[in-house]
């Protein structure tokens, strides 16, 4: 029972057979018409004209910004965002650009959070250029945006003439809560990076959309990253079937992750858990208890957690955690420090 996170699931049979099945090309030559169909297929979903198939979400959201900005530019971005916590340095390292942190409600900003971050036209200070938004929010313990709150921070970006781009590495369990389309999600962004890799359940894989000319500087990003591959069709066979069977099981995963929130807000050694509104479960053990130790505790009885920080522990939903292993999990944790 692997609950360390939603990109450890494997390819399903029928996944395999479409991977097996798939048409591939030369992608580098722009020959793998399977690698094209995803691409196409996702910029449709978001009615952008392209899309650009890339490793992973870094990397997609690496080259937004780097599309996006020039040196010297600042983002605004909350402080618990995945591209400043998790990626390396890479707004630094790869776009060179400065970074404007917001503390937002559990990683959400809001438009009078962006407008009171922008920085005058004035030499000393770095121009302000590209609003990123984080859906659903990875250390807001899967807090998510409504479609109305991102609105009004894109009004806020069009009238001081700044660029927005959505890490939606989990928008499909946003938008499996919210019931708003993919269609009204590509509005408000010049790009968006959506991952097929986490509770979709695809092995690799995540797509950058955007403009024609956005995408086609955006290859060339890919490309000095070291990100164009060959036969990558074999990979988007999986990312296609994932987007065609995978989405309406996201809502199973969203109510494990509930049921998991109820069960541990009755264990004694849990002082807190924090609001659950998708598939991320974050809890805060006593200070009595130590969290390698409790860690540990669990994975001698087939359970694997992640630490999240002092005191707090990370539990993700995904397709290969069934309620059988609800009721499992209930057990094991109810033994634990008697």
């Amino acid at each position: 029972m692997d609950l360390r996170s939603d990109t450890v699931t494997k390819p399903t049979p029928e996944m395999l057979e479409a991977m097996l099945n798939a048409e591939v090309g030369d992608d580098v030559f722009d020959e793998d018409p399977t690698v094209k169909a995803l691409e196409a297929k996702v910029a449709q979903l978001f009615h952008k004209q392209a899309g650009l198939f890339c490793p992973s979400g870094t990397m997609t959201n690496q080259i937004g910004v780097k599309v996006n900005t020039n040196p010297q530019d600042q983002v605004i971005c909350d402080k618990r965002s995945h591209v400043y916590h998790y990626e390396g340095g890479g707004l630094a390292f790869n776009s060179l650009v400065s970074v404007r942190l917001v503390d937002g409600d559990r990683g959400r900003i809001t438009a009078s959070d962006v407008n009171e971050n922008i920085n005058p036209d004035n030499i000393h200070f770095p121009g302000t250029k590209l609003v990123l938004l984080e859906n659903t929010v990875n250390r807001g313990g899967g807090s998510y945006y409504t479609l109305p709150q991102v609105d009004e921070i894109a009004k806020v970006a069009a009238q001081h003439q700044l660029k927005m781009h959505l890490d939606g590495a989990r928008l499909f369990n946003a938008l499996t809560e919210t019931k708003e389309s993919t269609f009204d999600w590509g509005k408000p962004f010049n790009t968006i990076s959506i991952c097929l890799s986490k509770g979709l359940g695809a092995p690799v894989g995540s797509v950058l959309v955007g403009d024609l000319d956005t995408i086609y500087r955006a290859k060339r990003v890919r490309k000095v990253l070291g990100g164009a591959m060959r036969q990558a069709g074999y990979l988007a066979a999986a990312c296609i079937y994932a987007l065609d069977h995978h989405v309406e099981s996201l809502a199973d995963d969203n109510r494990r992750a509930r049921s998991l929130g109820v069960i541990l807000e009755s264990l004694p050694f849990v002082k807190h858990v924090y609001p659950i509104d998708t598939n991320i479960v974050i809890f805060e053990l006593l200070d009595t208890i130590v969290p390698q130790e409790f860690l540990e505790g669990l994975e001698r009885n087939g359970i694997r957690a992640l630490s999240f920080g002092g005191q707090l522990v990370r539990l993700v939903t995904h397709r290969e955690f069934t309620d059988d292993m609800l009721d499992h999990f209930e057990q094991i944790t109810k033994g634990l420090y008697h």
